[in-house]
């Protein structure tokens, strides 16, 4: 987990268990920042569940802020030719208390 300048958790997810993502985004979530879920390829899939674990486990009051898809080219398998990699990036926030 890395942090930005303003203020926001960014969570590359990978390879590990689920429940390591959802403990990632968890703490930095009921401290009040914004959190970044970041994945690509087949652990996008992953990050769509840590989402809904902490939406519906954890942090019943989370909202998803943004979601953004796309696709960048990258370097993938042995041989190291260029192939498109699909993207995702989902903002979780809570929402402000009035």
């Amino acid at each position: 987990m890395s942090s930005t300048p303003s203020g926001e958790a960014v969570i590359l997810v990978g390879r590990k268990p689920t429940m390591n993502y959802v403990l990632a985004t968890t703490l930095p979530l009921t401290e009040g920042k914004k959190v970044v879920l970041k994945a690509r390829g087949r652990a996008i899939s992953k990050a769509v569940d840590v989402v809904e674990v902490v939406r519906r486990r954890f942090v019943k009051d989370a909202v998803i802020e943004n979601v953004n898809i796309g696709t960048e080219e990258g370097r993938v398998g042995n041989d190291g030719r260029p192939r498109n990699v699909s993207i995702i990036e989902i903002t979780l926030s809570l929402p402000k208390k009035k």
